[in-house]
C-alpha cells in the first residue's frame, strides 16, 4: 500500500476531539489578577530575548481586573530578564504605588495612565525604545503596507507628529492618548512606539510585530522603492489579521517558550 493509499484510509479526527486554546476566562476576580499579572512578568522576559530593553526604559502595563485606575506595571531599575510575578507594582492613575517593594518610572507610567484612562477598552500597553521604532520615530512617517504583516496595521495607527520630552506630564501625555484615538498603535516622533491591546498577550504581540514591520520597512526603503498593497487588499488583510484574537493566537508560541524555558518567572 502506498502513502497515497494509505492517506486515503484515514479517518479524520472530529474538531471537537483538537486542541486549540482560546483567551481564558475567570470565575475570581483573583484568578483573573494572577493570569495577568504571569502575562505581563512573561512579556517583560520576552521583551529582553529580543533585545527590547535598554537602561530604565520601557513599560509594559495591565489594569487590574478589580481596580480599573489602577495598573500592574514592572519597577523601575529591575533588569527585564530577571522580573519575576513577584516584582510587579500596582500603581494608581496618578503614579502612587500601592502595592510591591519598587519605585515606578513616573516619566513613562503617566503616558500609560493617560492612554487607560481614554480608552477604557484597552487592557495592556505596551512601550519600549527599540531600534528599528526609533528609527522610524526619526523620520516621522508612519508604516506602509508594503507586506502582509504591516497590513495589521494599516489605517490602524497614529503618528504622534510633536516631540516628546524624557519626562511627560499629564497634558502632554493626554495629547498622546488622543492622538491614539480608537487605534492599536502610535509612533511617537523622535521616539518609539506604543501599541495597546485587550490582553497582555495582544499588546505585546502588536509591539513585537511592529517593530518587525519597521525594520522591514527601512529595510526595504534602502535598498529601493518598495511596492505598495492596494488599499481594499490592505484592508481585507486588516480584516485577516488586525484583530486582537488573532495577535493572541500568534503570540502564544513565544509565551509558552518563555515560559517553559524561564520558570521562575511565575513565583
Amino acid at each position: 500500500m502506498t502513502d497515497t493509499d494509505a492517506a486515503e484510509h484515514l479517518t479524520p479526527i472530529p474538531t471537537e476531539q483538537l486542541r486549540f486554546e482560546l483567551p481564558p476566562s475567570f470565575d475570581t476576580v483573583g484568578g483573573e489578577r494572577r493570569h495577568r499579572k504571569e502575562r505581563l512578568a512573561a512579556a517583560l522576559r520576552l521583551f529582553a530575548r529580543l533585545g527590547f530593553d535598554e537602561g530604565v526604559a520601557g513599560h509594559i502595563t495591565v489594569r487590574d481586573p478589580q481596580h480599573p485606575d489602577h495598573f500592574w506595571v514592572n519597577p523601575f531599575g529591575v533588569p527585564f530578564p530577571r522580573v519575576k510575578v513577584s516584582d510587579l507594582i500596582l500603581a494608581d492613575s496618578a503614579g502612587h504605588v500601592v502595592e510591591g517593594r519598587y519605585h515606578v518610572n513616573q516619566a513613562a507610567f503617566v503616558v500609560h495612565a493617560q492612554v487607560h484612562a481614554e480608552r477604557p477598552d484597552v487592557v495592556a500597553v505596551a512601550h519600549s525604545h527599540t531600534v528599528h521604532g526609533r528609527a522610524l520615530a526619526a523620520l516621522g512617517e508612519p508604516l506602509e503596507p508594503i507586506t502582509q504583516d504591516a497590513c495589521a496595521f494599516f489605517e490602524d495607527h497614529e503618528v504622534y507628529t510633536e516631540y516628546t520630552d524624557a519626562i511627560v506630564d499629564e497634558a502632554g501625555s493626554r495629547l498622546i492618548a488622543r492622538a491614539l484615538g480608537p487605534a492599536k498603535a502610535i509612533v511617537l516622533r523622535n521616539h518609539g512606539l506604543l501599541t495597546v491591546g485587550t490582553s497582555v498577550d495582544a499588546a505585546a504581540w502588536w509591539f513585537i510585530a511592529m517593530e518587525r514591520a519597521c525594520q522591514v520597512q527601512l529595510a526595504a526603503k534602502a535598498a529601493g522603492r518598495p511596492v505598495r498593497i492596494a488599499r481594499e487588499d490592505a484592508l481585507r488583510t486588516r480584516e485577516q489579521l488586525g484583530g486582537d484574537l488573532v495577535a493572541w493566537i500568534n503570540y502564544q508560541p513565544m509565551f509558552l517558550s518563555v515560559a517553559a524555558a524561564e520558570p521562575d518567572l511565575f513565583q
